[in-house]
């Protein structure tokens, strides 16, 4: 299975709710290995995981486990990519929903987005799956308040939902749910939801455009499609995770794992702008990172689940990526 992504748009809401928080995203995303520019560009993807990383550190930096929250504060349709302007451009906010489910995994392909009528209202339900990593309470609070605070800033009304769910416990805060939700809270819940009242969901929102919304699936639909048959970077990705324990893999053999020639191999991975080289070293270095938090791991198993022959080859790869040796980053974390 190829691994999950998260849309740049998403993630710029993510880095701009992160940031009015106080929190200097652009050394994390170093520390990270992933680029900050890349923010800008509609068509880049970030590993959820690497986003679920994020989350612990702005925690750790901000001292702020409610964080999250703050993705409240920054509404703009273009956090939703595309699927934005298909919501904006529904009738009312029960047939946004209903697209908002349909294009979800452009957003982010870790979420699961359910949405059904219930005895007293409709609910829309979150499921956040991590990839290797489990997700971030933080991720899962953010879409709950953004979601919301996205519904009044179309309806141009104070929205008030009958019920907010959350899995896990209540936090020690309270305060920062009740002023972004301004609804009843349920914690230790079976899902992350949200409950509304029929009449919110079925009033005509003001940016209606039945042409606008055709053409925004259209788009929408178009993305999905490209989006699912492409990105031969994960799936090389997936075969270098579960070969590298048993040595350095020949560009050869994960060809062969594909089913693909080697020079197809080649050319589809210039196409989405990296190299099988480029593609090596930065699984290793990604994988360091997660391994090295594993504190019942030691540094020479490390090495070798890297596929490093030889230890001291290692040390020098990871002071390349970190600037800094294995034993002081694990110290730091």
């Amino acid at each position: 299975m190829s691994e999950r992504t998260t849309s740049s748009s998403w993630a710029s809401g993510i880095v701009a709710a992160l940031e009015l928080g106080g929190v200097d995203c652009r050394s994390l995303f170093a520390r990270l290995g992933l680029d900050y520019a890349a923010l800008a560009d509609a068509d880049a993807r970030f590993p959820q995981d690497a986003m679920t990383r994020l989350w612990h550190l702005a925690v750790e930096a901000s001292g702020n486990p409610a964080i999250g929250l703050n993705m409240a504060k920054v509404v703009r349709p273009s956090s939703f990519h595309v699927v934005g302007y298909a919501l904006m451009s529904s009738r009312n906010l029960l047939e946004g929903f209903a697209r908002l489910v349909r294009y979800q995994r452009i957003i982010a392909e870790g979420s699961d987005l359910g949405f059904q009528p219930t005895a007293d209202g409709y609910q829309l339900t979150l499921v956040i799956h991590g990839d290797r990593l489990p997700s971030a309470r933080q991720s899962a609070e953010a879409s709950l308040a953004y979601s919301l605070a996205f519904c009044r800033w179309l309806t141009g009304k104070p929205l008030t939902p009958r019920l907010v769910s959350f899995q896990g416990p209540p936090p020690v805060d309270l305060q920062p749910y009740k002023e972004v939700f301004q609804g009843p809270l349920k914690f230790n819940a079976e899902h992350y939801a949200l409950l509304f009242e029929r009449a919110d969901l079925d009033a005509p929102l003001p940016t209606a455009n039945e042409a606008l919304a055709q053409l925004h699936d259209r788009f929408a639909g178009e993305y999905l499609a490209r989006f699912s048959d492409s990105r031969v970077i994960h799936q090389v990705r997936q075969v270098l995770c579960r070969l590298l324990p048993q040595g350095e893999p020949k560009r050869e053999a994960v060809a062969q794992a594909l089913l693909l020639s080697e020079r197809t191999l080649q050319r589809r991975l210039q196409d989405e702008g990296t190299s099988y080289q480029q593609l090596l070293d930065d699984t290793r270095r990604e994988l360091a990172g997660q391994y090295l938090a594993q504190p019942n791991l030691t540094l020479l198993e490390i090495a070798y689940l890297l596929g490093f022959a030889d230890p001291s080859n290692f040390f020098r790869a990871f002071r390349r990526w970190f600037d800094t040796t294995p034993g002081e980053y694990r110290a730091g974390l």
